[in-house]
């Protein structure tokens, strides 16, 4: 079994770390304009893409590089009575980010929103929400409540989305065509509240949003002084789609997964982004 306490206080303090982020203003990551960020799509569960994501960071030895991780619940699973145990990919997570506590970094994503606040997802004809659960009861057993607390901390802790200081937006998605009446992007100024949380709030729209039309990128572009955007959420069967010139949508989750490497003090435009781009599957 493990070791409840030592993760409790894991999580505990990931979280902490993540409210003190000193790129941290607001709900929003800014990154300054040197050095290197990897951003990652849907992770998902899966185990061995964030090994190789690691073995490639390789943070101890290049502290000018950052990593941005998102979407790290809710594992595909093979039947519909097989246990989730996606918690055990947030676990490491949350520890890498109490190893390297300044390039370490997370953006929140619909998945995490729904368990925070208790709205079902269901997926693959299960409730992956409660499928979550069930996977930490199994492993924690009576500390189960304790160890669940403790990641709803986590995960009430996370950005929202990020920018760099070479014009480009970094969030796990954007609003789509008819979000954008109730979009504030004003959102990103304080810190989240509970309001702000809720379906009536902006968080919604952005980590839940699809389908964005040039002419809502266009005006996202405008009010957030960006120009260009890379997301996750909506499903990549090759790894990556880009949309409009102007948004790239990357999956890490599956055999076909891929990340982006880029500097932080070059301009770039979508095309050399995806120029940039690397299979998961590359990496030892």
């Amino acid at each position: 079994m493990p070791h409840p306490l030592a993760h409790v206080n894991i999580y505990r303090e990931a979280a902490e770390l993540n409210r003190r982020d000193p790129l941290l203003t607001g709900s929003l990551l800014r990154f300054p304009d040197y050095g290197q960020l990897v951003m990652t799509g849907d992770l998902h569960g899966h185990q061995r893409n964030l090994d190789r994501l690691q073995n490639y960071c390789d943070l101890e030895h290049a502290p000018a590089r950052h990593v941005i991780l998102h979407e790290l619940i809710h594992a595909d699973l093979e039947t519909l009575v097989s246990i989730d145990q996606s918690h055990l990919v947030l676990l490491q997570a949350a520890r890498w980010k109490c190893e390297f506590p300044d390039q370490v970094h997370f953006i929140q994503g619909n998945h995490e929103l729904s368990q925070l606040t208790n709205h079902e997802i269901s997926k693959g004809g299960r409730i992956v929400t409660q499928n979550f659960i069930q996977g930490i009861e199994a492993s924690y057993d009576h500390a189960a409540d304790e160890v669940y607390a403790a990641i709803l901390d986590f995960i009430a802790s996370l950005p929202l989305a990020a920018r760099t200081a070479n014009r480009i937006f970094l969030s796990h998605s954007l609003p789509g065509h008819r979000d954008m009446p109730r979009f504030d992007p004003g959102i990103f100024d304080h810190p989240v509240n509970e309001l702000d949380l809720t379906e009536r709030g902006s968080v919604y729209p952005l980590v839940w949003g699809r389908y964005q039309t040039e002419a809502v990128l266009q005006t996202l572009a405008d009010l957030l002084d960006v120009d260009i955007f890379v997301c996750g959420h909506q499903p990549q069967e090759n790894g990556y789609e880009v949309r409009h010139d102007r948004m790239i949508i990357i999956a890490s989750d599956h055999s076909h997964g891929v990340f982006i490497p880029f500097d932080l003090g070059k301009r770039y435009t979508a095309a050399d982004l995806v120029r940039l781009m690397r299979p998961l599957a590359s990496i030892a």
